[in-house]
């Protein structure tokens, strides 16, 4: 089994609820987890590159990246940019997508999770994502701790770190 050296998500769903948040002047705002947050803290201390790939492209995604110190931020991602992307980043860490860990909560993310040595979705996830073979569901909905749950099941699963 190869060692996990990058970790990648999607934005909308898997890291806020789904949710879009306007207030009366237009001006949108999203709900993140803390939990998430400390999560991607975790894998830093690990040594595993962090990313976010995302269909959106909003301001609130780049400060929120940009607190987490992720790596990698692709926004404007069709699904078939998603896997680009993720592609991209392995050419830029000389891995495979073997190496990578994803996780996703809707359709858009079906090829990259396709292609990853290690899947993910959150519990209100889409149920075609449910269905892929060897995904690992979180016990917890995105927005809410989805990811950070996925990340303490790989963080303490000696076979997914090699």
């Amino acid at each position: 089994m190869c060692q996990i050296k990058v970790f990648l998500c999607d934005c909308d769903g898997t890291l806020t609820d789904g949710g879009m948040y306007y207030l009366e002047d237009g001006q949108q705002f999203k709900k993140f987890s803390v939990a998430d947050g400390i999560g991607f803290e975790l894998l830093k201390a690990a040594g595993i590159k962090t990313g976010i790939l995302t269909g959106e492209v909003t301001p609130i995604v780049e400060h929120r990246a940009k607190k987490l110190k992720v790596d990698y931020l692709y926004q404007g991602c069709n699904p078939q940019g998603k896997l680009d992307a993720a592609r991209e980043i392995c050419a830029q860490e000389n891995i495979s997508l073997e190496q990578v860990a994803y996780v996703g909560d809707d359709l858009n993310d079906l090829p990259v999770l396709e292609c990853v040595g290690f899947k993910g979705c959150v519990l209100n996830a889409h149920a075609h994502l449910k269905a892929l073979p060897g995904i690992t569901i979180s016990p917890k909905k995105g927005g809410e701790g989805g990811v950070r749950a996925l990340i303490d099941l790989w963080l303490n699963n000696p076979r997914v770190l090699g």
